[in-house]
């Protein structure tokens, strides 16, 4: 068995500039009823949040909406909105935007050595 160096065996995941991980492998998406079982939303509700852009789904060959296996942890950040900040659904996209914003701006500055004293807000 001979040992290769580091450099010449093959990766199994890439990384891109801002940390995420994209596996060589597909990773099975949740179906519709799977999320909603898990997230314990309706699937009407879950549908609109597809539509108003809140949740990523794509189709699959049957035209069926596909989620990514993040999808209840999404729905739930979703939720966990809508309730604390009482805002409507429409305007949580723009929310969830902002803070998706934050956190790569906070994660850039710890990339680049320059941290603040204070601890991250969100």
């Amino acid at each position: 068995m001979s040992e290769r160096p580091a450099e010449s065996r093959p990766s199994h995941a890439r990384t891109t500039e801002v940390g995420a991980r994209y596996a060589i492998v597909p990773v099975p998406g949740l179906s519709l009823e799977t999320v909603a079982r898990r997230s314990g939303l309706h699937p009407d509700l879950i549908r609109r949040f597809v539509a108003l852009g809140l949740v990523d789904a794509g189709p699959d060959a049957s035209g069926r909406l596909v989620f990514a296996p993040t999808a209840p942890a999404a729905l739930a950040r979703v939720q966990r909105l809508r309730t604390g900040l009482c805002l409507n659904y429409a305007s949580l996209g723009l929310v969830l935007d902002l803070l998706d914003r934050i956190s790569l701006l906070e994660a850039a500055l710890r990339r680049a050595g320059m941290r603040s004293d204070l601890p991250p807000w969100t």
